[in-house]
Parts: C-alpha cells; sequence; structure tokens
C-alpha cells in the first residue's frame, strides 16, 4: 500500500485524494463480494463484506486511524446512528406497559452477560478493570447485523421482532453504562457521584438532542409524504446533524439517534417503513461500518496468547445472552424454543462494539490497549460467525419468506 500511495502521488492528484479512492474500490469490492457469498455460498452478505476487509486490512490498508478520529470517527458513528434511528423506531413503548416481561428479558440478559463475561476473564486472570470494560462492551449485540440478516433472508416473526428489540435495548444498556465508565477511569478514587455524573450528562444532552431531531421529523412529515425522496433526503440529513452535534456537546450521537426513533414512533401515529425512506445511501453507509471493523480488527495488535480468552469471552457472551432470555421467558409471550432462538440470535458483534471500544481507547493509554487486544479479535469473530447464526436461526425459526439457494436446490420451501 505504501508503494502503491508512492507511485500514485506521482502521477495523479486527485481532488479527493487517494484514500477517497481505496474506499470507493473497497465498497466496491464488498458489494461484489456480498451479493457473490449470498448467492453461490448461501451465507450472509455481511461475511463477504468482512472478507473484503479482512483482506484489505492485510494488504495493509491505509486509509484508517486507530483509535477512530476524525471523519473515521464520524462515518462510524453516523452509520451506527442511522440503525440505531431505525431500531428504535421498530419500538413501541406501550408493547413494554402490555408486555412488561420484554423488558425484564432485555435486563436480565445484559446483567447476565456482565457477570458472566467479568468473570469469565477475571478466571483467567484478566486485571478487574480491563474485564470490566470488556463486559461492558460484551452486553451490546448488533442491530447492524441483525438488520442487515433480516433485511438479506426477508424475515419476519416473533423471534426477529424480539432479537431486534432486545438488541436495541441492550445497546441502549451499553451506550449509557460506557460513558459512565470512560468518564471515571483516570480517576484513582470514585464516589457514587463521580459515577452518576457522566451518566446524567450523556442522557441529558442526548435526550435533549433526540428531542430536537424527532421534533425537526415529526413536523416534516406533517407536510411531507414518507415515501417521497425529499423525505428520505431530510431523514438522513437530519441524522447526520444531530451526530455531529450530540458528538461535539459530550452527548452520545448513537444513544441520541436511538432515542430520536423511539420518540418518533411514539408521535407519528402513521405506520412507514424506515428502512424503505433512509434508502441506498444509509445500506451504503452501513456497509463501509462492517468493512471498517475488519480492516481495524485486522490491523490490531493481535497476541496469540491472548486466544483463549477471547473465546472464553464469546462462549460466555453466548452462553448468558441464552440463560438471559430464558430467566424471564415465562409469561413474555414466547415459547421456550423461540427464547432459545432469540438468544442464539443476539450473538452478532460489529461496529456498535468496536465505537465503545474506540471510546475506551482514547480515554485511557494504559487500560485501553489492553481492552482493545482482547475485543477486537472478538468482535471480528462475532461479527463473522453472528452473522451466520442468526441467518440459520431466522430459518430454524421458519420467519423467513426467501429460499436460499441451497433449500432451493434440496427441493425446500421457505418458512412461514
Amino acid at each position: 500500500m505504501i508503494d502503491i500511495t508512492a507511485i500514485w502521488g506521482q502521477w495523479l492528484r486527485p481532488s479527493a485524494g487517494l484514500p477517497t479512492v481505496q474506499w470507493s474500490l473497497l465498497l466496491a469490492l464488498a458489494a461484489a463480494a456480498g451479493h457473490l457469498v449470498q448467492r453461490h455460498m448461501a451465507m450472509p452478505k455481511v461475511v463477504g463484506y468482512s472478507a473484503v476487509g479482512v483482506l484489505a486490512g492485510w494488504a495493509g490498508f491505509g486509509g484508517v486511524v486507530w483509535p477512530l478520529e476524525g471523519i473515521g470517527l464520524f462515518l462510524l458513528e453516523f452509520g451506527v446512528s442511522i440503525v440505531l434511528f431505525e431500531t428504535g423506531g421498530r419500538i413501541a413503548l406501550r408493547w413494554f406497559r402490555h408486555n412488561p416481561m420484554v423488558l425484564l428479558q432485555s435486563l436480565l440478559e445484559a446483567a447476565f452477560t456482565y457477570a458472566a463475561v467479568y468473570f469469565a476473564l477475571r478466571w483467567f486472570e484478566v486485571r478487574p478493570a480491563v474485564a470490566d470494560g470488556l463486559a461492558l462492551v460484551a452486553i451490546v449485540s448488533s442491530p447492524a447485523v441483525l438488520s442487515r440478516v433480516v433485511a438479506d433472508t426477508r424475515g419476519a416473526g416473533p423471534v426477529t421482532e424480539r432479537a431486534l428489540a432486545l438488541s436495541t435495548l441492550g445497546a441502549l444498556y451499553a451506550l449509557t453504562l460506557v460513558a459512565a465508565r470512560v468518564g471515571t477511569l483516570q480517576r484513582e478514587e470514585t464516589t457514587l457521584l463521580d459515577l452518576l455524573l457522566p451518566v446524567v450528562v450523556v442522557l441529558s444532552i442526548s435526550v435533549l438532542v433526540a428531542g430536537i431531531m424527532s421534533l425537526v421529523l415529526r413536523l416534516a412529515l406533517h407536510v411531507m409524504s414518507p415515501n417521497s425522496e425529499n423525505t428520505s433526503v431530510l431523514l438522513i440529513t437530519t441524522i447526520a446533524a444531530g451526530t455531529a452535534i450530540a458528538s461535539h456537546l459530550g452527548g452520545s450521537a448513537p444513544l441520541a439517534a436511538l432515542l430520536a426513533g423511539v420518540l418518533l414512533k411514539q408521535v407519528h401515529a402513521r405506520p412507514w417503513v424506515l428502512a424503505r425512506q433512509l434508502g441506498s445511501a444509509s445500506s451504503v453507509l452501513v456497509m463501509l461500518t462492517f468493512v471498517l471493523v475488519a480492516v481495524v480488527a485486522v490491523q490490531g495488535e493481535w497476541d496469540p496468547a491472548l486466544a483463549t480468552v477471547v473465546i472464553a469471552l464469546v462462549a460466555a457472551r453466548g452462553l448468558a445472552k441464552v440463560l438471559g432470555v430464558l430467566a424471564a421467558n415465562p409469561g413474555s409471550g414466547t415459547r421456550w424454543r423461540q427464547a432459545v432462538l432469540t438468544g442464539c440470535a443476539m450473538a452478532p458483534m460489529s461496529s456498535l462494539g468496536l465505537l465503545l471500544v474506540s471510546q475506551f481507547a482514547g480515554a485511557s493509554m494504559t487500560l485501553g490497549p489492553r481492552i482493545v487486544a482482547i475485543a477486537l479479535p472478538a468482535i471480528l469473530l462475532m461479527q463473522v460467525l453472528g452473522a451466520i447464526i442468526a441467518t440459520y436461526v431466522i430459518h430454524q425459526a421458519r420467519e423467513t419468506s426467501r429460499v436460499d439457494p441451497v433449500t432451493a436446490a434440496q427441493g425446500g420451501t421457505p418458512g412461514a
């Protein structure tokens, strides 16, 4: 990559610079790889996106600076914000009033995941502060991967909707808790006030920005058609502005977008499909985040001695999510098999986990690298393996209306 950059600079100077050309070609290759992987191997498109990112990282792709900052960090936050805005817009608060066990499922799943990962890492003699940070990151599933898999499989049903809802709520918890933890990393002693103050600041700013975003969009939808192309542009630009403002003021851009989606769902009664309104531009951004995760993870300092720790984290996290969903399943409206499948569908980790890890890396020069060394391999592994698991779960739940090539070759029929 260094040689290519030197040769490029000698004979051509594009106005946007070499990184723009590199990213454009990389995303084009990722799109082609995702299509081929799904069509000919019956695998999720995310696997193809990740494979291209891994190869680019191994080749020395220089378009990413770690810890993420500047435009790279903004694009990651923007992509995550779009996904969380969309998934937040699927949540109706009255659902929790009629079925509070769903909320209990999310709380237990998050608590079980934190405890299981923390004690598993401590068993391997990982420092308490490092284990704590990794356990907080492990709480999140990946709404981005789940949304992509659902779109590819045309999934719809109780397992699909429950997994998306629980992953969205888990993102809410993790974003808030990580903001609080990052705010206390540099302090030797912390009081209850020290722990609560960062949470209050982040939540206050995020709620304020979310309220403004939802109000603007509600006023716009009052006079604009949800199916209009102009409405799509307004949605994306509003989320982009909210992302920049929330981060600048000290809030959480993804959290603000998530809350804006939830608020808009409550104040805009007419049904509409957010994925359709956000359009192809959001798809490109989300694909970029998948490739970015793979590039960053591969270029990290991999320590073979930590392989056992990474596997232990992944195993403890996966088991805890299933047990957490099962613990509050009575009265939640799903059968036991559906609860197990829901817990398995929450396996993916991706861009949101990378964003949280980036916060730790930027906040502490001592703990950050230790967290990064374990978290990046785990995130890359679960971006790929988690997407495969989620796809398998949706097919097992018979909630897909698309027949994959393997099923078609065997003469099977799609699930109801």
